[in-house]
């Protein structure tokens, strides 16, 4: 069983055209995020851009939302996120911005309404530090950065 989660989002004037963030399947962990552009934004390779989505959002207390990339839109093309992932607090009250990087060799293009990104809600927890003189040893000990090679 899944749990639901409810979650205030608001649609920015002049974006009632476009999907709310939704799941596309019936097990997806992330809902899909469209782009609010105004007009056609062009992303050359190696550019970057802010790209809005049109919403806001109120992440619940306990809990934070992930933006992440779209694994088809970097595998055919090279684009992902920078920042990723991004998060967005549960005192965030701004639009939802998606900073997309073109890592390809051609063009990009993003259109009004485009799936350019995903986001995922997970909960959260808060560490309280416990200062130590040592650490408990495991089997791996501090072996890092591909150690495992």
């Amino acid at each position: 069983m899944v749990e639901e989660l409810p979650v205030s989002i608001v649609r920015l004037p002049g974006t009632e055209d476009l999907p709310l963030p939704c799941y596309m399947t019936g097990q997806a962990a992330g809902m899909d995020l469209a782009a609010a552009v105004g007009a056609e934004v062009t992303l050359l390779p190696g550019e970057r851009a802010l790209i809005p989505t049109g919403v806001m959002v109120a992440v619940p207390e306990g809990y934070e939302a992930e933006v992440r990339p779209r694994s088809g839109l970097a595998l055919r093309h090279g684009v992902t996120l920078l920042n990723a992932p991004g998060t967005i607090d549960a005192d965030y009250r701004g639009e939802v911005g998606v900073i997309m990087v073109n890592h390809g060799r051609e063009p990009f293009v993003v259109r009004r309404g485009d799936r350019i990104a995903q986001l995922v809600v997970h909960r959260v927890c808060r560490v309280v530090w416990s200062v130590e003189s040592s650490l408990p040893p495991t089997g791996r000990g501090d072996g890092g950065f591909g150690h495992t090679r």
